[in-house]
């Protein structure tokens, strides 16, 4: 019986251990929150960028101007429709027809991705001054796609799934 008192005060002390990264390890699984999970991914995808830009950049290369050519790149796969201004929809939210006008990414879309990215690259070693989602031209880029946006009372398309 002493051995069956002598485990069972084991088990009790480790219970009474403080939770170490390597014990927390063995009782939960890393779930990531949605912005985590969203970090994770748009780092990933700038680093992919990166990596099949031509030339290769570096990250520790890479400024405002790269994000800007990464923030236009990313424009081919957005579903608003951002209408010019010598299109007859300007500044139609509800266009009664088709126009050739191009979609876009949303400013609230790029908005959050450049917060994400920027904290993403000061996680990843990145010291603030250095970082390019932070550059002047950036935030210059951002509060211009944001007036133009306004201006044009963007279409957020639907895309029916049927």
């Amino acid at each position: 019986m002493s051995s069956y008192h002598s485990s069972s005060n084991s088990q009790h002390r480790d219970e009474l251990l403080p939770l170490t990264p390597q014990r927390v390890q063995g009782y939960v699984s890393p779930t990531l929150s949605r912005y985590e999970s969203q970090k994770r991914r748009d780092w990933n995808t700038f680093g992919q960028y990166l990596k099949n830009h031509r030339p290769p950049l570096t990250l520790s290369r890479c400024s405002g101007a790269h994000v800007l050519e990464f923030l236009r790149y990313l424009d081919q796969f957005g579903k608003t429709k951002v209408h010019s201004e010598t299109c007859a929809y300007f500044g139609n939210s509800h266009p009664p027809g088709p126009c050739p006008c191009p979609l876009k990414q949303a400013w609230g879309s790029l908005d959050a991705l450049i917060g994400r990215l920027r904290a993403a690259f000061e996680e990843n070693g990145g010291t603030p001054e250095m970082n390019p989602f932070g550059a002047r031209a950036v935030r210059l880029y951002l509060r211009e796609v944001r007036d133009a946006q306004a201006k044009a009372r963007v279409v957020k398309f639907n895309w029916d799934r049927s």
